[in-house]
């Protein structure tokens, strides 16, 4: 039944993410088929999945929490667009397309990106809930996406590849292990990279949690259980996602293998290791789990997503 859930949600979403984009025969038309280009491109819709299956245990209705599975996934495909552009990941692959910055220009990339956002908080201000409560989703919202959110983590992530000076090459012949301590020598600190990515990928992904627990009306215990939950997995879904870039390849993963390593990225495997980083996302999947049981709710679809974070191959 869980599988068939998220299969429904993901088509749910889709079909309301369509519904919210403008109309690409209507003007601007470049920028507006910019937009749906880089929100109706696939993707895992990890996000909105995260808003229907929190609130889905807390027994809100899937039309009680329409307009946030939508709100985040916009801010999520806008911060795409935006990490993609020449200024930031400079990447010209995403979800197996060219990226929009490279279907389109540099200009309609910056336009659309800024269009999602707007519109995400647009489709927000009209959630079904009470004022009070679509108020806190704005504001949760906001949060995720700002300073103290994305744009933040986005900002350490440049000051810290940014800081450090490139590394030195390794001598042919060097074993692995050598290779691992060079980049951990030239990485930040742990505590640094943590806080990076707890705020440029997980904050959203927390959000994504907090506005299924608004919606479905959360008491404050089960609030604090679902925050532990979306913690580990944002912890854990920028683990893999590291892992991803060394061990995976440009064709399964749908965007160019290999450029965090080449770039001399802040990545927990650059500081950790293969080993200690795989490790360190079995110890947040029991985390997740921990979090789960403290719930005395249906999180089946809460934990079909959490292995889902830790065993996905893209």
């Amino acid at each position: 039944m869980t599988e068939a859930a998220l299969a429904r949600w993901r088509a749910r979403v889709d079909a309301a993410l369509d519904a919210a984009l403008p109309d690409p025969a209507r003007a601007p038309q470049r920028l507006h088929a910019a937009m749906r280009h880089g929100v109706l491109n696939g993707g895992k819709r990890m996000r909105p999945l995260l808003v229907y299956a929190t609130g889905s245990a807390l027994d809100a209705s899937d039309a009680a929490l329409d307009a946030a599975a939508v709100a985040v996934e916009l801010i999520h495909c806008y911060s795409l667009i935006h990490d993609d552009l020449p200024a930031m990941d400079d990447d010209a692959l995403r979800r197996g397309q060219p990226t929009v910055h490279v279907a389109f220009d540099e200009a309609t990339a910056i336009l659309a990106g800024d269009a999602l956002q707007a519109l995400a908080f647009e489709q927000l201000t009209a959630a079904p809930q009470a004022a009070d409560v679509r108020i806190a989703m704005l504001a949760e919202l906001a949060r995720a996406a700002g300073v103290a959110g994305m744009c933040g983590g986005q900002a350490l992530d440049i000051d810290a590849t940014a800081s450090r000076p490139p590394p030195a090459p390794m001598p042919p012949g060097a074993p692995p292990r050598a290779e691992e301590t060079r980049l951990r020598a030239s990485c930040l600190s742990l505590e640094y990279v943590e806080r990076l990515h707890a705020l440029k990928t997980g904050a959203l992904l927390r959000c994504a949690v907090r506005l299924g627990a608004l919606a479905g009306q959360a008491t404050p215990a089960q609030a604090a259980a679902l925050d532990a939950y979306a913690e580990a997995l944002g912890l854990a879904f920028q683990i893999r996602d590291d892992l991803l870039d060394i061990e995976g390849d440009a064709a399964t993963l749908g965007k160019t293998a290999g450029k965090d390593q080449a770039q001399d990225k802040a990545t927990f495997p650059a500081l950790l290791g293969r080993t200690a980083s795989h490790a360190r996302l079995q110890a947040l999947s029991t985390q997740m789990q921990a979090a789960l049981e403290a719930l005395a709710i249906d999180t089946e679809a809460l934990a079909r997503l959490a292995r889902q974070v830790v065993e996905r191959q893209h």
